[in-house]
């Protein structure tokens, strides 16, 4: 495997990072996960301009534009030979001191890295029976303390409500934030079906803009299907008809069972389905050809 590296291709087991990378000292990065299907890269544009957000955020200059950032994830799922592949864009701080000031990463810049690879979430089965969840007791972490909406390399609020999803047995956790409004899972967006309507939480509970989760609003309402975006809590979830989670990894995906209790028929639902097939559909039709 070829991995990019500040500029360089290089082999998989000769690209390394410093001990002294704020990425790897203190989280302090970004990310992204964009998926290929078919020889072509899915909202690969959307994925950058939210990269370049995010780092603009964190006051971290990518060193690179993204048009050249463009080119590179795209040649690096070529050295690979990938049609079908999971890409994970990483830019750090780089290299400083033990010390948090970032200053003192300014002389060797921020490190990028792209790598890509395969990957599989979820087995097939799961999208034919749906997902087990729970609520985590780990709540989101506040909007005042580090925005959501930086896609950032600091993913403990999440992992430590993954643990609870795992020690329960459930395949994903549903963490809720201070005022006990649903948010997200622990790496997918989440929506409920009710009463005709798609519901899913607006960015201002502490969510990320998914690209998947905007996809899908937007599917949903070339369907002529309703779509709010309000705040609800586990209640309109073990009430709603439907419910299911979306993700560049995860697609969309039905949930069956929050907190023991069934959702809807307790199988995936109809309009949950429908929408997983138009968002297969657009994967296989849409994207940046990686090969001409």
């Amino acid at each position: 495997m070829v991995v990019y590296m500040n500029g360089q291709y290089v082999k998989s087991e000769e690209a390394k990072i410093s001990v002294w990378d704020h990425g790897f000292l203190y989280g302090d990065g970004v990310f992204e996960g964009i998926r290929a299907y078919g020889g072509k890269l899915f909202k690969l544009r959307d994925h950058l301009v939210r990269l370049y957000k995010s780092a603009k955020s964190l006051k971290i200059t990518i060193p690179v534009t993204l048009e050249e950032m463009e080119k590179a994830v795209v040649e690096t799922c070529r050295k690979n030979d990938l049609r079908d592949a999971y890409v994970r864009l990483v830019v750090s701080r780089g290299v400083g001191d033990l010390g948090i000031d970032p200053r003192k990463c300014k002389a060797a810049g921020p490190t990028v890295v792209i790598i890509a690879d395969k990957i599989a979430l979820y087995p097939r089965e799961t999208y034919e029976v749906g997902l087990k969840v729970v609520t985590a007791s780990t709540r989101k972490n506040i909007s005042a303390a580090f925005n959501a909406q930086i896609k950032s390399l600091n993913y403990l609020n999440n992992i430590l409500a993954k643990i609870e999803a795992i020690e329960a047995g459930a395949a994903e956790a549903l963490m809720v934030n201070r005022e006990g409004f649903v948010t997200e899972c622990t790496t997918e967006n989440i929506f409920i079906f009710t009463r005709g309507t798609l519901i899913t939480p607006p960015v201002y509970v502490g969510i990320l803009e998914g690209i998947t989760r905007n996809t899908i609003i937007e599917r949903a309402q070339r369907r002529g299907i309703a779509v709010r975006e309000e705040p609800f809590t586990p209640h309109d979830i073990y009430v709603a008809d439907e419910c299911f989670v979306t993700g560049t990894g995860a697609e969309v995906i039905p949930v069956v069972l929050l907190d023991g209790r069934t959702i809807g028929d307790g199988v995936p639902g109809k309009v949950t389905m429908a929408l997983l097939e138009d968002y297969r559909a657009l994967t296989a039709s849409e994207g940046t050809p990686l090969y001409e």
